[in-house]
């Protein structure tokens, strides 16, 4: 019998490290070539490592929790034989994506030397460049010595961690719960884009009582397609039009160069309450497809990340994000831009309240927008004429036609 270090393989894409979600496999048990081992979750995707082999499952070496590089050792597997020649095995299979909000690719900010003393996911990374900070000089305050952007926002190669203070212990009237996971990507996500973005939010109101009759008018068709139809589509085929006469609102901030990139494509991010948290899984050219066809690609989206079996494909590329918050209530919320993108859009309730039309008081279905965006990247009147466009279209019955099909 021989022991191998199984190794976390390379699973590309500039992924330098991942955390450690869940082992699904226990010491002493045997396990079959290709039986995933372990959930590890990166900045792009969580991903189950599969086994290289038959074989035993000798030792665990790393903890639920922990953030492990590329090529470190996380389990020994004994085996019939020799040790297999390769230390990585096939393809890993994606499970369940990280917070949509679909960042640009990792990029490894050190070389493979630095890489063995500095202890810092890949966004963390990404901010120190950002800032200018050299990360090998900052004492990190995390789990394991791990670099926080918190530490970098304290003073950069400065920081130096509070090694002194012992931790708290939970009291019988509190419960503490580990950070990790989705709920770790959503604050570090999060976080990030508060600090970076200049954001500022815009709120109007929109009148949909022609969109709720001209849904209604199409629910047979969806019905006939077996295709579940919401207002989202509609909204969708609306947001298009003002993005693309509106190109600074579909763009992201490359602040390296000193440049606005204008995207000329239109994925839209769609978030998503899931059991483990906000997901945003992405759709793609959202432009080139009817109502029906948005309808049943969000559907399915949605089912995807609720299940956990989003891959890397459906949580990347998103130019601007659609959040809904209108079936869970609330009058209106302010977004927090999905970064690196520049704007995102809350859509809310739909409520029959009176407004007044040609000097007269009626009932009208009626809904908040909300919109948040970079004020680095466009101005306050910018944003209000593509929320104008926007609403223009949705209230208009024949420009609504034109487009969603």
């Amino acid at each position: 019998m021989v022991q191998y270090e199984f190794k976390l393989p390379d699973i590309g894409e500039g992924v330098a490290e991942g955390e450690i979600l869940k082992w699904l496999v226990k010491e002493g048990e045997a396990v079959k070539e290709d039986q995933s081992l372990v959930e590890v979750m990166t900045d792009k995707v969580n991903v189950q490592i599969p086994s290289p082999k038959d074989g035993t499952i000798a030792k665990i070496l790393v903890k639920e929790g922990d953030v492990v590089k590329v090529g470190r050792a996380i389990v020994v597997i004994e085996f019939a034989g020799s040790a297999p020649a390769a230390t990585a095995p096939t393809e890993p299979r994606s499970q369940p994506a990280p917070v949509q909000a679909a960042p640009a690719a990792a990029q490894v900010l050190q070389g493979p030397a630095l890489q063995d003393r500095v202890l810092a996911a890949p966004a963390t990374r990404r901010l120190a460049r950002e800032l200018g900070i050299d990360i090998t000089g900052v004492k990190g305050t995390g789990p394991n010595g791990r670099v926080t952007d918190d530490d970098l926002r304290r003073g950069g190669s400065r920081a130096v961690a509070d090694t002194t203070r012992a931790p708290v212990a939970a009291s019988g009237d509190e419960e503490r719960v580990p950070l990790r996971g989705v709920r770790k990507v959503t604050a570090e996500r999060m976080t990030k884009s508060f600090h970076t973005i200049a954001q500022v939010t815009l709120v109007d109101e929109v009148d949909m009582t022609e969109l709720v009759l001209l849904k209604e008018a199409f629910k047979g068709s969806a019905e006939k397609r077996g295709v579940k139809l919401t207002f989202l589509p509609f909204v969708i085929k609306a947001v298009i039009p003002a993005l693309k006469e509106f190109p600074y609102v579909n763009s992201t901030l490359d602040e390296g160069n000193g440049e606005i990139v204008l995207k000329k494509r239109y994925n839209l991010g769609i978030a998503t309450d899931t059991p483990s948290g906000l997901l945003v899984p992405v759709l793609k050219d959202a432009d080139k497809k009817d109502i029906f066809e948005l309808s049943a690609e969000i559907e399915k989206l949605a089912g995807m990340a609720r299940a956990g079996e989003l891959g890397r494909d459906e949580v990347q590329g998103s130019t601007f994000t659609i959040t809904n918050l209108g079936s869970i209530g609330g009058l209106f919320a302010t977004p927090i831009v999905n970064y690196p993108e520049v704007a995102i859009l809350g859509t809310h309730r739909i409520s029959k309240r009176p407004v007044v039309r040609d000097g007269r008081i009626e009932a009208r279905e009626m809904m908040y927008l909300s919109l948040s965006f970079d004020h680095r990247v466009m101005d306050g009147a910018y944003g209000a004429r593509f929320m104008n466009r926007m609403i223009d279209i949705i209230q208009d019955p024949k420009k609504i036609l034109s487009e969603i099909l």
